[in-house]
């Protein structure tokens, strides 16, 4: 799953900004769920273990997340002279992801946190099944109600479009309503039957046409993220995933090293636009381009690092 989510993300970071053609939209939309597949892996396999090794897990993000972010900030001071540097600023940007595409370390950081809580509140014996369970879908309920009325509530109080876009890639109780659906699916969920494969893989394909729908066409809540919209697709791309199993050695390594390549391909689409012809392209092209590109180094760039690397800085580069 993870080796599939993270070419997903290449696919989104590869489309021309802005997204003006409905084609780039249609892509865009079906590509969304990458962020969900994540989090629900992490649900999932927690709910398998039974257990959260909080501290191993902060460890294994946030170190190879402080060595990408010094790069990452150096790259964009370099590319802007009038960058603020001061170090609430810095600290600021560090603690909430603002560089780059960095928001996911923010939001899983957030969300392991959160499924922590709930195990421990779960607490051991014949009653916390069923007690871990009612939390998760009680967190799922609040996860909805977030992203239904986090946009309304913070225009209200004057927030502008672009710091309403930030507060929604980081609406950390709709994000952490997937990491509850992987975990009660490991709890509960039996989707080994074709039938059901089926039924899932036609109820995704519906829910991506509304959503695809509601965002080219701007209908009620067109948020790219956090909307009710996004989250009938995502999840069900998510379970509809998880039952058709693929089973592919290739996406499998790649899966395994998804965290550096989270990290590091998108300088790759950076080094792209900035210092390339590819804006000359036409749409279509230019991501064909920057996305076959980006994947090919960033996987050799994977291949690399483990071959010449330490385990250890291979464990320190996320790989």
């Amino acid at each position: 799953m993870r080796g599939i989510a993270i070419l997903m993300v290449i696919g989104i970071h590869s489309l021309p900004q802005p997204l003006d053609g409905a084609w780039a939209k249609s892509l865009d939309a079906a590509l969304r769920p990458c962020v969900p597949v994540f989090l629900f892996a992490s649900g999932y396999l927690t709910a398998l273990s039974g257990r959260v090794p909080l501290a191993k897990r902060l460890r294994a993000a946030l170190i190879p997340y402080a060595i990408a972010f010094v790069a990452a900030y150096t790259y964009m001071a370099l590319h802007n002279p009038a960058m603020d540097h001061r170090i609430s600023t810095t600290l600021a940007r560090f603690g909430l992801g603002y560089v780059f595409v960095y928001y996911y370390v923010f939001v899983y950081v957030c969300c392991t946190i959160g499924l922590w809580l709930v195990f421990a509140a779960g607490g051991d014996g014949h009653a916390s099944r069923q007690r871990i369970a009612t939390l998760l879908i009680l967190s799922i309920s609040c996860g909805l109600v977030a992203g239904s009325y986090l946009d309304p509530t913070m225009s209200r109080l004057g927030a502008s479009d672009a710091l309403l876009d930030e507060l929604r890639m980081r609406d950390i109780p709709f994000w952490f309503s997937f990491v509850a659906l992987g975990a009660l699916t490991a709890m509960f969920a039996d989707l080994t039957a074709q039938g059901v494969r089926r039924t899932l893989f036609g109820a995704m394909l519906a829910a991506y046409v509304l959503y695809a729908a509601v965002r080219i066409l701007n209908l009620g809540d067109a948020a790219t993220y956090d909307s009710i919209a996004f989250f009938l697709y995502a999840a069900l791309f998510c379970v509809a995933l998880f039952a058709i199993q693929p089973k592919s050695p290739l996406l499998g390594w790649i899966g395994s090293g998804s965290y550096f390549i989270y990290l590091w391909h998108i300088f790759v689409v950076m080094a792209l636009r900035d210092h390339t012809a590819l804006r000359q392209l036409d749409g279509v092209a230019g991501f064909a381009v920057t996305c076959g590109v980006t994947a090919l180094v960033s996987i050799a760039a994977l291949l690399a690092v483990r071959q010449l690397a330490s385990p250890r800085i291979c464990r320190w580069l996320g790989a």
